[in-house]
């Protein structure tokens, strides 16, 4: 799109075809709904609407705007443009090349040389871009031939190229929040460019549209607009009618549920999953239950599901309940065998044995120090008497000789030591008080006494003093 005036919802009040979404639009900052985080005096956006940044060097050459669908991504970029008396210009990363992405740079750049003339570029979904196509930007954004202006809704930390990002200035866009969306659909209503008071609704019927929406404006319009073609339909009908009303129950017919905003590719499968770990890992089965439903009313894959709820048994819960592993193993196996929609109730079943359970992060935290001590170097060779010996030359190497067999010992603890001679002593793994881990931090601490005791210092074989005191575990 190359003529601002395509995009200005001001110049067709009367063109009635267009989305109320569309026309609805703002065209100035001041009157954008929501977003006042990042719109104040002195924002980058603010500073680069204001028409005398452009030729300024202090003003930013290049914005990402990172936030959620229906949140005013695009109509902030054109605001941009318009209110700075540049040209805008949009790609679409889904449809555009580089051949596309290189025209547009020319031409600009060609606009700027013999006009004088500043373009904003505005590339929508700028994550589905690929490295190549991102790499097209660069030269331009840095000699500023165009002000770029990106819109993902994907982490650009994650999406958007180092150089890219290190040129930019991201600005997170959020949801709406109840009172703007309010407010959006007040002025919807009531604006000659929207409804033009044709229509009135039920405060019922407002936060009907709020709850549906889900922060997102564009919806939010998109349902109002509906809702007002099925009241006036309705009242049609009906003769002697007065102004047709929207109420919860025609917002209801047009909308049959509500849609859950969650990108499986996006931050909010991980906000989400995100949410649902730390839910289970804070014993809070309720939250933990709200944000399995999330995501299985957005579709997502009930085996990843599953798979996270393993792995929350065996690092959150650990030795505290050991046998929540084997329920959320069972679990995944069974929601494999059944699917959708039956799998819930297993899923359910599952998070909630991982809630309830007491916790212990002891195994988790033994194995990562573990490894820390490899990747340091920490390793050592394992003693000459815990070496296999399946040959004769092997013998002779002095391989498995003093080994202590620890089921001729009381007990079955033998006095030996087990670690590498360099890590002597090295403790992993330290049980808490709390569950299962409560029995086995007190028989722990018995264990290592033995091992580690003078006698397994020694090669000697069994001496016959008893430490049977270890106890049972169970």
């Amino acid at each position: 799109m190359t003529d601002n005036d395509l995009f200005d919802a001001t110049d067709a009040p009367e063109d009635v075809t267009r989305p109320l979404a569309v026309r609805m639009r703002p065209n100035t900052i001041d009157e954008v709904v929501g977003q006042s985080q990042v719109l104040g005096e002195g924002s980058p956006l603010r500073r680069l609407a204001n028409p005398a940044s452009r030729g300024s060097l202090t003003a930013p050459s290049s914005i990402i705007l990172f936030g959620p669908p229906g949140v005013g991504k695009t109509t902030l970029a054109y605001i941009v443009a318009k209110q700075s008396g540049r040209v805008f210009e949009e790609l679409s990363a889904v449809t555009s090349g580089v051949k596309d992405v290189r025209d547009v740079l020319a031409r600009a750049r060609q606009r700027l040389v013999a006009e004088g003339k500043e373009t904003v570029l505005f590339i929508d979904e700028v994550h589905r871009f690929s490295k190549s196509q991102q790499d097209a930007l660069l030269p331009s954004v840095e000699n500023r031939d165009v002000t770029f202006i990106g819109a993902t809704t994907e982490n650009p930390s994650f999406s958007v190229i180092k150089p890219l990002l290190s040129r930019s200035v991201v600005v997170k866009l959020e949801s709406l929040e109840a009172d703007d969306l309010k407010t959006l659909i007040a002025r919807a209503v009531e604006d000659k460019r929207g409804l033009k008071g044709e229509v009135r609704i039920d405060d019922a019927a407002v936060d009907e549209i709020i709850r549906m929406a889900g922060g997102d404006a564009r919806k939010t319009l998109t349902i109002l607009e509906a809702a007002a073609g099925a009241a006036t339909g309705d009242q049609a009908r009906k003769k002697g009618a007065r102004r047709p009303t929207i109420t919860p129950d025609i917002v209801s017919r047009v909308m049959d549920v509500a849609t859950v905003r969650y990108d499986k590719d996006g931050d909010d499968h991980y906000d989400v999953i995100s949410a649902f770990i730390k839910s289970m890992r804070g014993s809070d089965p309720d939250a933990a239950i709200h944000y399995l439903a999330r995501m299985l009313k957005a579709g997502e894959d009930p085996r990843f599901i599953a798979r996270r709820i393993m792995i929350a048994a065996a690092e959150e819960v650990g030795m505290a309940a050991p046998q929540v592993l084997q329920v959320t193993v069972a679990a995944a196996q069974a929601v494999a065998m059944i699917g959708m929609p039956e799998a819930r109730i297993i899923l359910a079943e599952a998070t909630i044995a991982v809630a309830t359970a007491p916790k212990s992060n002891a195994s988790y935290n033994a194995i990562n120090a573990a490894l820390a001590d490899i990747d340091a170097g920490d390793i050592g060779q394992v003693p000459l008497y815990l070496r296999n010996a399946p040959t004769k030359l092997m013998k002779e190497w002095g391989n498995h000789e003093g080994y202590k067999y620890a089921h001729d010992w009381p007990g079955a603890v033998a006095p030996q030591e087990y670690m590498p001679e360099p890590l002597r002593g090295r403790e992993y793994y330290h049980p808490n008080d709390r569950g299962y881990e409560h029995e086995v931090g007190p028989r722990l601490e018995r264990i290592r006494t033995i091992l580690h005791s003078e006698q397994s210092r020694s090669n000697e074989s069994h001496s016959g003093e008893p430490h049977d005191s270890l106890g049972p575990l169970g």
